[in-house]
Parts: C-alpha cells; sequence; structure tokens
C-alpha cells in the first residue's frame, strides 16, 4: 500500500502515488516549493518518509533529522500537520459507523460463525505515557502502575476497527469507558439502522458486541460463562471467547504495524496523542481494505435478517424524553441479554453439539 513505512505496510506503487497526492492537494505545505532564495524545499517525498517512519518505527524526530535531512523542529511540525491531514481527509470514510450496506456483509459473516447479529467484539487497551505531568499521574495510573490512557475499540472478523473512543485516564476500568463513550449514542438517539433477525426462532431486533465478563448485562452485548456448568454452556463459552479475540487481534496487529503505539508515549498533551492513535486506526483500516480478498458474494444469503437504512433525523422537539429514556431502558435490558445468551446456546448446541 503506502511505500513509505517500507516493511510495515504493503508497498502498493500506484496507491502510494494517489496517497501522495491527495495529501499534497488538502495540504499544500506538503508540496515541492521555491523559497525566497529560489531554493527547493523539502519535497513531499521526504516529509510522508519521515512522517510514516515516525509512526511505523516509533523513531524520534532526532533520530531521522540525518536520514530525512530535516531538522527536529521541522519533522515535529511535519508529523502533527500529516496526523492532522489524515483524520481530515479520511477520517469519515475510514473511521465511519457500518452503514447498511456494512451491515449485511457482517452479519452474513456472523451467522455463518453461528453468531446470528453479532457484528463485532468490543474491548479496550491501555497505552503508556511516558511524558505524563506529574499532577495527571494519579488520574492516569490503574493497574498497570504507570501512567496510561485507553483506547476502546471494537473490530470485526476482518480486524476492521469500527469504532475508536481514545483519551480515557487508565485509571478507570472497562465499565467506566463504557459509559463515556459514544459506542451506543446512534442507538439511544434513534439513529441507528433498523435491524431484525432470529435465533433459536426468537425475533430481535439490536444488533450486538461480544464482549468479556467485566462488562455490563445489556441487549447490545454478549458475554461468555465464567463457569458453565453443562456442556452446552461449555461450548458456547469456547466458540464466544474465540470470536471475541477478533477486537484482540485488532489491536496485535494495530501495534505491530505502528511501533509508535507499542511502546512508551512520548507526546506532552492528550490531544497529540489522540491524534497519533486515530491515525494509526484510519491507516490500519486503509491496509485492510488494500489488502482484503472479497469473497462476501460467495456467501449464503439466505439468512433471517433484515437491515433496513437509516431512518430520517429525529426531530428534537418531537422526540420527547420519554421515547429517548424506553430506548436506553431497551439498551440496558438484563433480562433481553440473558434471553438472547440463551438462544445462542441452543443455536451453537444444533450447530455444533454432535460434531
Amino acid at each position: 500500500m503506502l511505500a513509505y513505512s517500507e516493511g510495515a505496510i504493503g508497498c502498493n506503487q500506484d496507491y502510494s502515488i494517489a496517497f501522495m497526492g491527495d495529501i499534497v492537494r488538502f495540504d499544500p505545505s506538503f508540496a515541492l516549493r521555491r523559497d525566497s532564495f529560489v531554493q527547493l524545499s523539502l519535497s513531499p517525498e521526504q516529509k510522508l518518509t519521515s512522517a510514516m517512519r515516525m509512526l511505523a518505527y516509533g523513531s524520534p524526530a532526532d533520530q531521522l533529522d540525518e536520514y530525512v535531512r530535516m531538522g527536529e523542529s521541522t519533522l515535529m511540525e511535519v508529523f502533527r500537520k500529516f496526523c492532522n491531514n489524515i483524520i481530515n481527509m479520511y477520517g469519515a470514510t475510514y473511521l465511519r459507523a457500518p452503514t447498511p450496506a456494512d451491515l449485511r456483509i457482517l452479519l452474513r459473516k456472523a451467522s455463518s460463525s453461528g453468531f446470528p447479529g453479532m457484528i463485532g467484539s468490543i474491548d479496550c487497551m491501555h497505552w503508556e505515557w511516558r511524558n505524563c505531568p506529574s499532577g495527571w499521574a494519579g488520574q492516569y495510573t490503574g493497574h498497570m502502575h504507570r501512567p496510561t490512557i485507553i483506547l476502546e475499540a471494537v473490530a470485526s472478523y476482518n480486524t476492521w476497527i469500527w469504532h475508536a473512543f481514545f483519551g480515557t485516564p487508565g485509571l478507570n476500568n472497562d465499565i467506566n469507558v463504557l459509559g463515556m463513550s459514544p459506542v451506543f449514542d446512534r442507538i439511544v438517539n434513534g439513529s441507528a439502522p433498523h435491524v431484525r433477525f432470529e435465533v433459536n426462532g426468537h425475533a430481535y431486533d439490536q444488533c450486538y458486541y461480544l464482549a468479556d465478563g467485566i462488562y455490563p448485562s445489556w441487549s447490545t452485548l454478549v458475554k461468555t460463562f465464567s463457569n458453565p456448568r453443562s456442556n452446552k454452556e461449555a461450548l458456547f463459552a469456547q466458540h464466544q471467547e474465540a470470536h471475541r479475540k477478533d477486537v484482540e487481534r485488532a489491536f496485535g496487529i494495530l501495534q505491530t504495524r505502528w511501533a509508535i503505539v507499542r511502546g512508551p508515549a512520548r507526546a506532552w498533551d492528550v490531544v497529540t496523542l489522540n491524534n497519533i492513535m486515530v491515525t494509526c486506526i484510519i491507516l490500519h483500516n486503509m491496509i485492510i481494505e488494500d489488502e482484503q480478498v472479497d469473497s462476501d458474494d460467495e456467501m449464503d444469503d439466505d439468512l433471517d435478517y433484515e437491515v433496513h437504512a437509516q431512518p430520517e433525523p429525529i426531530n428534537r422537539h418531537q422526540s420527547t424524553l420519554i421515547d429517548y429514556l424506553a430506548r436506553n431502558n431497551r439498551l440496558c435490558s438484563s433480562t433481553t441479554h440473558h434471553a438472547l445468551r440463551n438462544d445462542l446456546v441452543e443455536h451453537l448446541w444444533n450447530l455444533h453439539g454432535n460434531i
């Protein structure tokens, strides 16, 4: 894909040229120009190479100044601009919420895996903050005993990251992060696409994520059994934990491709760290799109689910507090959570119980 990160990601030359052209057109400061002394400025290849090496290898600016023949302060300025440009140019496309077309693909794949209605898995990752200000160290230091910042992400079967919420202090746990996260805002606000599917003969109208045991028992989260008491529950736990690892794989791939988020963060402010993390996630999704082999057309489409386009925007003057609370209560329903999990237990047992 992008030639500037060499071994970290692929090297599709045409894609690299288009990528560089997009950035130069969006931000003319990356273009090759002449200064007031009629001397050529730094080339876009130099600027992109420096930024990509800082992301892919975690190289500090003073390590690259001789390699790309740029001053340290110029390197940092180019790096910040690069991250901002990637977010502004590609964020709406590569950090979008699933569209009805995306949902159909995710639902087909989940149904073939034994989890009808599942559209991904959710979890959190900690990024150590080496240069955390001393006055903030208490709220950013949690179970890792070092200042960290938390990334909450939702990833699907191909490790595409559909949701990223970054910036929560490391003292919080996954439940606290979920309470601050906008991951379910579209459901509560009534603007999410309408989805209907059946499991074990029962109809449901909300998709769900696979989650680990710390998460609450909500209708949109399906957890495993910590202590399975039957063969059916043991089989469900085995499959749920296997598919829940999609988000763990996404974290591992993200940190492998972009060494800057694998090691301790060296920036001094949360805004810069947020831009770095979001940039890495966008580039991660771009690589997946570039390298993915589409086989979705070959999948069986004769499945019990319905996806309807996103409804018209809600008129805030007509939408009442009662409607909002009703949607929130449906989202947080533990009764629906347990009913759905029990239906999934029976569904998986019917599929794999005799194997």
